[in-house]
């Protein structure tokens, strides 16, 4: 006798269900760029929008904030405004507009660099000491390997702000202070511990037998070990990579005791970005927005690599 079924799978779920996860996430997606589109909205209000009350949702979009951002000014004269001649470009006309004078270029671009340098290098050489490191304690009989493991994690256990005053003194000591180097340094010995946590999860399941296998072909064990365990552990690669890079790209404590010229990074100089009468609220939500661009590009490249790296996609045994 046929007849349709009703049975219906117990790991399935049903339409309503669906339905209502993707309801739930498309809100929380929604509410949690509020906070992003506000700040590039106002990136491209006045100064006199940016602090109206209430907010302007809609107004007139301009790149004085942008302008402000990238150049210093000077208020002038009307007369010698008037002396002058043609704007060269749109950001000394809004200047002139407001009776001011383009002078030179701000200091935002060399901190902005800064930023790429020293996070990006930082999170190399934590992703690089972690792998090995923690390709060690996967593979091979370490002594005393858990308690080790604990040690490692236990620096992460401790507020940043608990070991400035030692660091700065240490800093200034070495000769370190207000270096690229130093921060370098720095960021990279507070992410190792990170690092060497997540990638052993990773390789601990990479199966063991691949190794075997290549080291009776002929491979060396270094062989293995970057034909065999890193094409398979990239997935975890990518994804400590995006972990470490966020804390070394929005550190902003110890950027802020340690540099205060020559390394100085885009968090603590944002904050300084001082218009007439005060915050020049537009220049900031400039610097905020083009500040967020080399992160959202990153994490968007490697968006495939982190969903499967916060699941652990790794081959299992």
């Amino acid at each position: 006798m046929s007849g349709l079924s009703s049975a219906h799978s117990v790991v399935e779920p049903g339409i309503w269900s669906k339905r209502i996860a993707a309801t739930l996430v498309v809100v929380y997606a929604l509410v949690t760029m509020i906070p992003l589109l506000w700040i590039f909205a106002t990136s491209l209000k006045s100064p006199p929008d940016s602090i109206s009350y209430p907010p302007k949702i809609l107004f007139t979009p301009t790149v004085e904030g942008y302008c402000n951002l990238f150049t210093t000014r000077s208020r002038q004269t009307p007369e010698y405004i008037e002396s002058l001649g043609e704007p060269a470009n749109v950001c000394e006309e809004i200047a002139r507009d407001r009776s001011m004078v383009v002078v030179g270029a701000s200091k935002y671009w060399p901190r902005f660099v800064n930023s790429l340098v020293i996070a990006f290098g930082s999170t190399f050489l934590a992703v690089l000491l972690g792998t090995l490191a923690a390709y060690g304690f996967s593979r091979f009989k370490v002594p005393l390997a858990d308690d080790l493991l604990f040690f490692i994690l236990s620096t992460r256990m401790m507020p940043p702000i608990a070991v400035a005053i030692p660091i700065y003194l240490m800093y200034r000591e070495l000769g370190l202070s207000d270096t690229a180097l130093g921060m370098i340094l720095l960021y990279t010995a507070v992410n190792v511990s990170l690092a060497v946590w997540l990638l052993k999860g990773f390789i601990d399941e990479i199966p063991r037998e691949y190794e075997e296998a290549a080291l009776i072909d002929g491979y060396t064990r270094l062989q293995a070990f970057v034909k065999v365990v890193l094409p398979q552990a990239t997935t975890g690669i990518a994804a400590t990579a995006i972990f470490c890079l966020i804390f070394a790209w929005n550190e902003y404590a110890f950027a802020v005791l340690l540099t205060s010229g020559t390394a100085q990074t885009a968090p603590p100089f944002i904050p300084t970005i001082i218009g007439e009468g005060g915050m020049d609220w537009p220049a900031v939500g400039a610097g905020t927005t083009i500040f967020l661009v080399p992160i959202l590009v990153f994490t968007i490249l490697l968006r495939k690599h982190l969903l499967r790296g916060i699941t652990f996609g790794a081959v299992r045994k």
